[in-house]
C-alpha cells in the first residue's frame, strides 16, 4: 500500500497558523485596552470580509445563494462564533495577560466534545471522559493560579470577570463549531465563514454605534491600527485558510493536534512582547489541559 505524504509546507503552515492565533491575544490586549470592544470588533471583521468576498470568488466562483436554512444557520454562526465571541475575547483581554487567556482556548474541544455528548447524545467512552477530566484539573489549576484549596473556600478571588467572559466566549464558540457541523448543508468552510463573517460583521456594527461617544481618535494608532489588520487578515483569514489546506491534506485529527501549539505560542508571546510573568502553574495546568484534550481526541 502506497501512503502518500503530505508536503513539509503544509506542517510548517499549520504551524503558522498556530502561530498566527496565538498571536491573536497578543493584538487583541493591545487593541482592547485603548479603543470600545464592539468598535474593535467591527474593524477587525471589516478587515476580514474585505479579504473573504474576493478570496470566496477567486477559488470558488463566488458566494452561493443561501436557502432559508442556510441563512438561518449562517446568522446564527455569526451570532456565537463571530460577535458573541469577539465581545467576550476583547473584553476577557481588557482584564487578563494575554498568555493566560490563550490557556483557556485549550478547553475548547473539551467544551464542544461535552455540548455534543449532553444535546446530540454522542457517546464518550472511558478514555476521552478521563481526557476531559484530565483537562478541567488543568483548567482549574490556571484559573486558581495553584491554589485550589483555596478557591474552595473564596472563588471570587480566583474567578473573576475575565476568566468569566473568556468562559463565554469558549461557549460561543462551541456553539458556532456545534452549528457548523450539523446545521450547515452544501456550504463550503471558505462561503460558510464570509457569510458568518458578514452576518457577525452587522452585529457587531449595530453595537459599535452605541459605543462611539466613547471612542477617542487619538487611541487609533499605529500599532492599534495594524493590531487590529493582524486579527483581520492572519488571525480569521489566512489562518482559516492555511487551516483548512491542512484538513484537506492530513485530516481533521492530525491538523486539530496543531490547535495545541495555540497557547505556547500565547505564552511564549505574551512574555517576549509584553513582558508578562509566566507562572508555574500555567505551566504545570497548560501541560493537563493539553494531555487532557489530546486524549478526549483520540
Amino acid at each position: 500500500m502506497i501512503v502518500n505524504k503530505a508536503p513539509f509546507s503544509t506542517y510548517l503552515k499549520l504551524i503558522c497558523v498556530a502561530l498566527f492565533w496565538g498571536g491573536t491575544f497578543i493584538a487583541g490586549r493591545l487593541v482592547a485596552k485603548e479603543i470600545p470592544h464592539m468598535i474593535a470588533a467591527t474593524i477587525r471583521f471589516m478587515v476580514a470580509s474585505a479579504l473573504l468576498i474576493p478570496l470566496a470568488w477567486k477559488l470558488e466562483g463566488g458566494l452561493p445563494r443561501l436557502n432559508r436554512q442556510q441563512m438561518h444557520a449562517t446568522f446564527a454562526l455569526g451570532a456565537t462564533g463571530i460577535f458573541l465571541y469577539n465581545i467576550c475575547f476583547f473584553s476577557a483581554l481588557e482584564r487578563m495577560p494575554a498568555g493566560r487567556t490563550a490557556l483557556f482556548v485549550a478547553l475548547n474541544p473539551i467544551v464542544t466534545a461535552l455540548a455534543l455528548a449532553v444535546l446530540f447524545r454522542e457517546k464518550l467512552g472511558k478514555t476521552r471522559w478521563l481526557g476531559i477530566a484530565i483537562a478541567f484539573l488543568g483548567a482549574a489549576i490556571v484559573i486558581t493560579r495553584g491554589d485550589l484549596l483555596g478557591a474552595v473556600h473564596d472563588l471570587s478571588q480566583s474567578v473573576g470577570k475575565g476568566e468569566l467572559l473568556m468562559l463565554t466566549a469558549i461557549c460561543g464558540w462551541a456553539a458556532y463549531t456545534i452549528l457548523g457541523r450539523h446545521a450547515l448543508k452544501g456550504l463550503s468552510p471558505i462561503a460558510a465563514t464570509t457569510y458568518a463573517s458578514l452576518w457577525g460583521l452587522l452585529l457587531l456594527a449595530c453595537g459599535a454605534v452605541t459605543e462611539l461617544p466613547r471612542l477617542e481618535l487619538s487611541h487609533l494608532t499605529w500599532p492599534v491600527l495594524g493590531a487590529l489588520t493582524y486579527l483581520g487578515a492572519f488571525g480569521t483569514v489566512i489562518g482559516f485558510v492555511w487551516y483548512y489546506e491542512g484538513v484537506k491534506s492530513i485530516g481533521p485529527s492530525r491538523t486539530a493536534v496543531f490547535n495545541n501549539l495555540v497557547p505556547v505560542f500565547g505564552i511564549s508571546l505574551g512574555a517576549l512582547l509584553l513582558g508578562e510573568q509566566v507562572l508555574t502553574s500555567m505551566i504545570v495546568g497548560g501541560l493537563l489541559v493539553i494531555a487532557g484534550v489530546s486524549l478526549t481526541n483520540r
